[in-house]
């Protein structure tokens, strides 16, 4: 005769199975979603996914857990910092023209091994202790409203740039799941702490958050640079200065940063090739294989070498006339991708107009 588990009890071990796996904090959330299944069907309805159609194609299953992962009854949800405590500070980069600005989650090791592992081993520490049990593992692998379900596990709350925000972390955090039939104590949600700031709807550079917790994808740069696969619409370029992988300025400028916590993962906390302060030059120049050789266990290696070439070039293009810009760039004029050649002759226009243009005239 099976014994049924003390789920209140496995509740309270949880932190300290959590906690000795690297995890910042957990909690448990119910499944119930219908506030946010609206949202999200409104915020596609109105075309915000951008290129991004497998967030149509999941229909209602992101929103409902007991469709994607049948006798789904709770949701464990995790935070594993990730803020690169050693990295070059990030305003000195997107201030210097000549470098490149890779968003400061990709400067370590791909998180998806990492969390995948660390959830697998928690899920793992669950079933000693109870037996085998119903669950499911996601890190960004599947359709699942991650920010809501952290938010409702007591993790968080949403800020108004719809990214998650932890009154004693900030939000330099990645989120992870774990999908269980064990009817655990929910946790449940706190309440929001953004008041009437809203310094990161201006911070913004492409104004991609049009209203307090409506983010248009369509305009994002952390969008244009990894999930858009052709051409970067040319009235964003000239906004996009020199981030070539993601963007961060939403979250460098909300003061619940201020307690954010760097990373303890050793391969998270470690800046890997140089990428906080690389020059674009140097980038740019990588050939396809380097590229591919460097970026092993990098969560930029999925965007693929056309890409990176794509978003360095608009990069240079937003960059001083220097010599060196300029003999990167004409070194592509000729690329066998189309979408490449596109984005290096729009970049040596720009330059070539620096060059004519009065000194100290504004672009």
């Amino acid at each position: 005769m099976a014994v049924t588990p003390d789920l209140q009890a496995l509740r309270r071990e949880l932190d300290g199975m959590a906690e000795d796996l690297g995890f910042s904090r957990v909690g448990v959330a119910a499944i119930t979603l219908a506030e946010d299944e609206a949202h999200l069907r409104r915020w596609l309805e109105a075309g915000r996914h951008g290129a991004m159609h497998y967030m149509a194609r999941h229909g209602t299953r992101r929103a409902r857990p007991a469709e994607l992962k049948p006798g789904t009854v709770r949701v464990i949800s995790v935070r594993l910092d990730y803020w690169p405590g050693s990295a070059a500070p990030a305003d000195a980069t997107l201030a210097d023209p000549g470098r490149a600005y890779v968003s400061r989650y990709a400067l370590g090791r791909d998180y998806h091994k990492i969390m995948r592992n660390a959830l697998q081993d928690l899920a793992d520490r669950i079933e000693a202790r109870i037996g085998p049990f119903g669950y499911r593992v996601f890190v960004d692998t599947g359709p699942v409203l991650e920010k809501p379900l952290a938010r409702d596990a007591g993790l968080g709350w949403i800020g108004k740039h719809t990214n998650l925000i932890a009154r004693e972390a900030g939000s330099w955090f990645f989120l992870g799941e774990i999908y269980t039939d064990l009817p655990l104590p929910a946790d449940g949600a706190g309440g929001s702490h953004c008041g009437s700031c809203e310094a990161c709807i201006p911070a913004c550079p492409t104004g991609a958050i049009v209203a307090p917790w409506q983010l248009d994808a369509r305009r994002c740069i952390s969008y244009l640079t990894i999930e858009l696969p052709g051409s970067i619409p040319e009235e964003f370029r000239p906004l996009m200065g020199n981030r070539i992988y993601g963007c961060d300025d939403c979250q460098l400028v909300c003061p619940w940063n201020k307690f954010a916590r760097a990373a303890a993962h050793p391969d998270l906390a470690r800046v890997r090739h140089g990428l906080d302060t690389a020059q674009l030059t140097e980038l740019f120049g990588w050939e396809e294989a380097e590229f591919e050789e460097r970026m092993r266990g990098s969560a930029i290696r999925r965007i693929g070498h056309e890409r990176w070439l794509r978003n360095i070039a608009v990069a240079l293009g937003n960059g001083p006339p220097t010599p060196a810009a300029r003999a990167a760039l004409e070194a592509r004029r000729a690329h066998p991708s189309a979408l490449v050649r596109e984005h290096v002759q729009w970049a040596l226009a720009r330059l070539d107009a620096a060059l004519r243009a009065p000194r100290g005239a504004a672009d």
